[in-house]
């Protein structure tokens, strides 16, 4: 059985053990856009030492909220991303799933945080910073075994254990994946 070098909008990559890259090192990216010019997405497993209300201090309602910001990737940490799966309370935003919004409204989302923090919580997570690949480049990836492709699931996308999401997800491809996701990520550790 091949490797598909495409991966759906929705689709987990956990990184490969073998993936040392400080920046990807058992991580788990979700793919927000994959086509022929190349590839985005946001690591969802590193949960940043920062809230909104640090990022954006001066906005009228995400100053006082303590939603957590994530670090999506190494690229444009300038930059501040919206992933949500509460189309109703937050305009705008395109759809990555028919449950997983990419964007939106800052003021809703702040509102939202406002108003019933532990459904933002729950449904809004932001990211500092993207991952992105160009042009051939997550095929190429994907080809070496970099990456293990994992099937979408919205509700793990906003799991609270971040820390074991990897693990998780690792084990969630099937029982031959067990050994790899209990191997400690420095053989150091044994």
């Amino acid at each position: 059985m091949g490797i598909d070098l495409f991966v759906d909008p929705g689709s987990f990559l956990a990184a490969s053990p073998e993936l040392l890259d400080p920046n990807f090192a058992r991580a788990v990216v979700l793919i927000c856009q994959h086509t022929s010019a190349g590839a985005y997405g946001l690591v969802l497993n590193r949960p940043s030492e920062f809230c909104a209300r640090d990022v954006l201090p001066a906005h009228e309602f995400l100053r006082s909220s303590g939603l957590r910001a994530f670090v999506g990737g190494p690229v444009g940490l300038e930059t501040l991303q919206i992933l949500h799966r509460v189309p109703e309370l937050i305009g705008g935003g395109e759809p990555i799933t028919d449950d997983l919004w990419l964007g939106g409204d800052l003021d809703d989302v702040g509102r939202l945080a406002r108003d019933d923090p532990e459904r933002a919580a729950a449904n809004v997570r932001l990211f500092l910073g993207y991952s992105g690949w160009g042009e051939g480049q997550l095929e190429t990836e994907l080809a070496s075994c970099s990456w293990l492709p994992a099937p979408a699931s919205a509700q793990r996308a906003f799991e609270v254990d971040a820390p074991n999401l990897w693990r998780d997800v690792v084990r969630a491809l099937g029982p031959e994946y067990r050994a790899l996701a209990d191997e400690p990520p420095d053989p150091n550790y044994n």
